[in-house]
């Protein structure tokens, strides 16, 4: 048995890149960061974020552009994958990890993004 499940709570780094694939299928890409706080040897207080690429199909895809936007708290549910591709370079093979949401929710209490008619109400499914 295994389980490749990943769930982050974070906010956008910037707006969503959406793109069409060859088979017309929208993908969205986005830039999650999540931030942790602790203290240091010295007692003193530190903050480290992290960034998470997070990648979205179809219809989640759609509604990442439709709602989503830079500073936006999400809950994001889904898989990690790692994929291979060639530096532009050339000087080999480059690796990254990616997480590929299958659920998500707008969380926080900002406006909802770009769609005019949503409302402030948040806790949006996707």
């Amino acid at each position: 048995m295994s389980v490749n499940k990943v769930i982050v709570i974070g906010n956008l780094g910037r707006d969503p890149e959406v793109r069409a694939l060859p088979s017309g299928q929208n993908v969205a890409n986005l830039s999650l960061a999540t931030s942790a706080t602790f203290k240091d040897r010295n007692g003193e207080q530190q903050k480290r974020t992290e960034w998470h690429r997070v990648v979205a199909f179809g219809k989640l895809a759609d509604n990442c552009q439709r709602f989503l936007s830079k500073g936006r708290q999400v809950y994001v549910d889904g898989r990690l994958t790692t994929r291979q591709y060639e530096a532009k370079d050339g000087s080999g093979p480059r690796y990254r990890t990616e997480i590929i949401v299958l659920q998500m929710r707008i969380l926080g209490n900002r406006t909802t993004g770009k769609d005019p008619e949503a409302k402030a109400t948040d806790d949006i499914p996707f």
